[in-house]
C-alpha cells in the first residue's frame, strides 16, 4: 500500500463500505486489501464475466455501463473516490452485472471473496457491519434507480 496506514484508515472510514468499523476491525480489513492501478481506458470488470471480488475506488473516475438487448452500451453511473463496486457478485455469486471502465488513471482497493470469508471467520462483528453497509448502499442505488425509472415513465427528465 502506498498510503500511510493512518491516511488509508481515515479514507476508508469515510467511505460507505467501511463506516462504523472499530479500529481493530479496520486493521484486519486493511490487511486484506490489494491495491490495483488501471490506466485510462482499461476495463476493470466486464459484464458477464465471473467475479470473485469487489473494489473500493481510491482515486480516479470510472464509468459503469450495461449492454442493452439491442447490443448498444448504456452508461449507468460514474464512480469516484470512496465509491465501491463489484459487491453484487460477492453476495449473489453470479457473473458481473455490468462493465466498469477507468475513464482516467485509477487506483482501486480489491477485496476478494476468500478474504471476505476470512473476515467472517476472524471477526463476525466486522463482517455483519460490512454486509449492512453493502445492503444500505444497494438500497440507495435501488431508490435512485426507482426515481430515474419513474421519472422516465412520467416524462419528467429533471
Amino acid at each position: 500500500m502506498t498510503a500511510s496506514t493512518p491516511d488509508l484508515k481515515a479514507f476508508l472510514l469515510a467511505t460507505p463500505f467501511f463506516g462504523g468499523l472499530t479500529d481493530a476491525s479496520l486493521d484486519l480489513l486493511v490487511s486484506m486489501l490489494v491495491e490495483c492501478s488501471f490506466d485510462a481506458g482499461a476495463t476493470v470488470v466486464a459484464e458477464g464475466e465471473p467475479g470473485r471480488s469487489m473494489f473500493i475506488v481510491k482515486s480516479g473516475r470510472l464509468v459503469v455501463s450495461k449492454r442493452a438487448h439491442s447490443g448498444s452500451v448504456i452508461p449507468i453511473s460514474v464512480l469516484g473516490p470512496g465509491d465501491f463496486f463489484g459487491e453484487m457478485t460477492l453476495i449473489e455469486m453470479q457473473n458481473r452485472s455490468a462493465t466498469v471502465v477507468a475513464e482516467s488513471p485509477t487506483v482501486l482497493y480489491e477485496l476478494t471473496a476468500p478474504k471476505l470469508y476470512a473476515c467472517y471467520k476472524a471477526d463476525i462483528h466486522a463482517y455483519v457491519i460490512i454486509l449492512q453497509n453493502i445492503n444500505r448502499e444497494l438500497c440507495r442505488r435501488l431508490r435512485r434507480s426507482d426515481d430515474r425509472f419513474t421519472g422516465y415513465l412520467s416524462g419528467d427528465d429533471g
